[in-house]
This record gives C-alpha cells, structure tokens and sequence, in this order.
C-alpha cells in the first residue's frame, strides 16, 4: 500500500476530493468530462476520507466509472506515511478536517508526473453547459489581456462583479477592508504566469457564520443565492491585492505547492477552524506577487449545495480565528520581497509567524503553531523528494 499510485495510471491531473458524504457527485464531473470530451485519462482521482465512512463503496464507484483513482481513510494515510518514509510529518495534515486537502498535495508532490492539481468538494456540481476540467486547464494556460480588479483596502471581493445586488462578501474576507472602492483595469498576462485557477460558485454562497446570521439564515445556507448572471468577465487580482481562495472547486500548477499548504485547523487547543483554504490563498497571493504569478478567478462556475447545519456550529469553529484573520495578511505582506521560488516564500512567511510574539491577539499563539507547522511542511516535501519511489509489484 505504499506505492505511489497504481502502475497503470498514467494522468497528469491529480484530482483530490475531501469526503465523508457526498462522494457520488463525482460521477457528474466525470459525465461532464465525458460528455465535453475531456481527455478522462488525464485525471487520477484522490478521495481523502476517515476510517468509519464507506471506503469499499468508494472504490467500487472509481471502478464502475472507470477511472484511475485511489481512497485513503486515515489508516491508509498512516500506511502512505511510513512506505514514503514521513511518519514523522504525519501531524501536518490534521484528522477529520478540511485541511486533509493536504494530503492530497503530499501524494502530488511524489509522483512528479502530476503536473496539475485540482480540489473538488463533495457537496458541489459542474455546470451542464461548461466543460469543467477543460476550462481550468484553458486558465491555467491562459495568455493575454484580462480584467485587474484592486482596492484601497489592498482586498479584492471575489463577489465584487454584483455587490451592488447582493452586497455579498465571503468567507474569509476581513470585515475591516469591507466597504471598499474597487478599481478595474486590464493587464496583459504571459504564458505561464497563471498558476492557480478559482471557479466560483452558483446556489449557495461561500460566507463565514456572522455574515450567515445578518442573512436571516440559521441552517448554515445563507438565504441570498447567486446565479450564473452575477458573474461578469474572469478576472485577476492586481499586485499587492489579496483575495479569499476557496478550495472547493480550484485547479492549480505543481509548482505552487511548496506554498500551498492548506493549514491545520480544527485539531489545535485554540479550536481555530475554517480557514484552512483561506489563509492558504493569503500566503499564495503573497508568493504570486512576489514570484510575478497570477491567480485566475472566474468560471467554471459550480453549483454549490451546502448541506443544512446550524449556522451557530460554523459560527462556533470561526470565532476562535477571526480576529486572527483581520491581521494575517498584514503579518505577512513584506516577508520573502527576495525569494526566488515558492519555498523561499513560503519560509520566510513561515518564520514571520513561528518567530513573533501575538499576545495582543486572542489565540495569537495560534499563529505560532501555524508558522512551525509551515516549516514542518516544507521540510515534509524535502523528505518526500529525497525518498525514492516505492517500485510497483
């Protein structure tokens, strides 16, 4: 089981799916590659899960559709650990988590014939009308002229283009850079400088918990919905602009990975959660400046099904961080100016955070931990590069 995937697999796209319900909807992004006709033999599937969720039913529906793809419960993670020799970096990826994404990464970064990465959440669905898998690949390998969206609050609102209707902001987006005056130009992009593409999403916004409540909503859902027709022309962030990144429908380079780790939550003594992704996107952004990168944003959309849950469970694993996620981005938005590639990024970044002292924050010590683990991951991935592979039977 320690293999890095089976030998007859041969994609360049690792498509990693973070499940504990809805695993089935896989068969549509599957039946939209199909029917698009997506290349299906470019994609490997990843259905990072627990050891109490229906593996076997899992991997007979990889079989029944026909597609390359591996399920990893936490059991079979620790096997993936000690075959590859990281059994000691096993803490970098957090239990029963979002943040399990990671995992995902890891399995990436040791087969270096994934080019691409690509994370699907569970409770989503392509659009009929658009060839998923191929539009992220067409922005990955995006050239030309697109629109730059910045602000005066150094923040661009992914749900800018109809704000004026909906008034919208999502998860993640700091409450003091709201109200801001957003400023839009165009920029010429070159070959190889988009490194990440975002798809936004339809139904059922992507808020935190108090913006949820303001929405009159107690089922964790929001009751203001949006549609295809609130999104405009795809669109960057300009330098020096951060942005929220959600992961549930996000293709991305191999390159980024060094700075992509998506953060340990819900597992810590401060019980912060629900920012895994986004302070991902923080460091991201940062290294894409840095590094002269850009983040792609826009379609495919997906239809966003959130399943109903109270609204105060997610309020309660979002407290503990938000003012933390007010101050992050200023924390990091000089560290790395000299960098010459993302884990140079990355670890400058990581030290700004294990280094400093945040008492005057509630949970400030929760950045400690995040920074040490952001050295951790780094020297994770340098393990994994050094192990040679495990050869097939």
């Amino acid at each position: 089981m320690g293999e890095r995937r089976p030998h007859d697999a041969s994609g360049d796209i690792c498509v990693i799916v973070p499940t504990i319900r809805e695993y089935e909807c896989l068969r549509e992004y599957v039946a939209n590659a199909r029917e698009h006709g997506f290349d299906v033999s470019r994609l490997h599937f990843v259905l990072v899960t627990e050891d109490f969720c229906d593996v076997d039913e899992m991997r007979a529906m990889l079989d029944d559709l026909d597609v390359s793809g591996e399920v990893f419960d936490g059991a079979r993670r620790e096997e993936w650990y000690e075959a590859n020799d990281v059994a000691e970096y096993g803490h970098v990826v957090p239990a029963a988590s979002h943040a399990e994404t990671s995992f995902g990464l890891l399995y990436m970064w040791a087969d270096e014939s994934f080019e691409y990465g690509l994370f699907i959440d569970d409770d989503t669905l392509p659009h009929d009308d658009e060839d998923y898998f191929g539009r992220h690949m067409e922005n990955l390998a995006f050239e030309g002229e697109i629109e730059r969206v910045s602000s005066d609050e150094s923040w661009v609102n992914v749900l800018y283009q109809n704000a004026d209707e909906h008034g919208l902001y999502p998860r993640g987006y700091p409450y003091s850079a709201m109200d801001e005056t957003v400023e839009m130009d165009t920029v010429e992009i070159e070959s190889g400088e988009v490194v990440a593409s975002q798809g936004l999403w339809t139904n059922v916004p992507d808020l935190d918990a108090v913006r949820i409540l303001m929405d009159g909503d107690l089922e964790g859902q929001a009751q203001t919905r949006t549609t295809a027709d609130d999104f405009g022309d795809d669109f960057v962030a300009g330098r020096g602009n951060y942005l929220t990144v959600c992961s549930m429908n996000l293709a991305f380079r191999r390159e980024v990975i060094p700075a992509f780790y998506q953060l340990p939550m819900d597992d810590n003594e401060w019980e912060v959660g629900r920012f895994d992704d986004i302070w991902s996107g923080v460091f991201l952004k940062r290294a894409c400046d840095v590094l002269g990168k850009r983040i792609y944003n826009g379609r495919p959309l997906c239809e966003h099904n959130k399943a109903a849950r109270s609204t105060f469970d997610d309020l309660h694993n979002e407290v503990a961080g938000l003012e933390l996620n007010e101050h992050l981005w200023e924390l990091i938005d000089d560290a790395g100016a000299d960098a010459d590639d993302y884990a140079a990024v990355y670890d400058a970044m990581a030290d700004r955070l294990a280094d400093g002292e945040f008492d005057e924050y509630r949970n400030g010590a929760f950045f400690t931990h995040v920074g040490e683990h952001m050295r951790d991951w780094l020297d994770c991935l340098d393990a994994i590069r050094r192990t040679p592979a495990v050869a097939d039977d």
